[in-house]
């Protein structure tokens, strides 16, 4: 198995470094990932200049650019051989809730899934004792189940895992996404140049993170791993949508 390795922290992050040796030996692994932080960056791509990719002493490759940029270079032109999966993390916090719609960790994930791999993102609960040997060893796991999993096309999964040592897992739970309350607000500040400048607030707790969601999971101890479907479309509403667009002709005298 040939896997990509590649996440939203940057290249030097602990969280990637403890992914690659916790799949050391399960197959041909490469790593390209951005040269800096870009969380927060959810899918963006690059597309007003080009794009320096850099080896690394430890055979680790950095893109100045986006999570999406290094998954869709090292698929799409960095690498002869194809892949078979692309993994994303460790990140360093969770990606719970709606986490996920900004999150740069899920986008290369996403990306991945986009080009026709197989892809899961996955993310550190983190309180502070940076387990990520833990979260590594929960990557393997999935990745040896001998049993083939279809999560359907335009999917991936979403993995949050406890800041725990692996012993004090308590087991892992499939979940649905949960939705967080409303962001803090802006924190105003002033540069040394006089300058108004504002920090984007915190992420708000979560709201709906009751029983089955990826809040409630991993506030037990367990793994939380959810199917993530990347079509945004709310087919429920489209019955009501036809029939409100319907009306509006109407009273256009059909006009539109």
């Amino acid at each position: 198995m040939r896997i990509l390795l590649s996440n939203d922290d940057g290249v030097h992050s602990p969280g990637l470094v403890a992914l690659y040796e916790g799949l050391e030996g399960f197959g041909a692994l490469e790593v390209v990932a951005p040269d800096r932080d870009h969380s927060g960056a959810s899918n963006a791509l690059t597309l007003n200049r080009p794009l320096t990719v850099e080896q690394h002493p430890n055979g680790f490759q950095s893109v100045d650019g986006t999570p999406t940029d290094c998954v869709h270079l090292a698929v799409n032109g960095l690498f002869d051989a194809p892949f078979d999966r692309v993994v994303s993390g460790i990140n360093t916090h969770a990606n719970l809730g709606d986490d996920i719609i900004y999150s740069g960790t899920v986008a290369a994930a996403t990306e991945g899934r986009h080009l026709g791999l197989p892809a899961i993102a996955v993310s550190l609960v983190n309180e502070g004792r940076g387990h990520y040997d833990t979260a590594a060893r929960v990557v393997r796991l999935l990745l040896e189940n001998k049993r083939a999993l279809s999560v359907g096309p335009l999917s991936i999964l979403n993995v949050n895992v406890p800041d725990r040592p692996w012993g004090e897992l308590r087991g892992i739970q499939v979940t649905r996404l949960g939705h967080r309350e409303r962001a803090e607000g802006a924190v105003p500040m002033t540069c040394p140049r006089g300058k108004k400048r504002y920090w984007i607030g915190a992420a708000g707790e979560g709201d709906d993170a009751g029983e089955g969601t990826d809040f409630h999971a991993v506030r037990e101890g367990y793994v939380s791993i959810t199917p993530v479907h990347i079509d945004m479309t709310r087919y429920e509403a489209l019955s009501g949508l036809q029939e409100w667009v319907q009306e509006l002709d109407k009273s256009a005298g059909g006009g539109i």
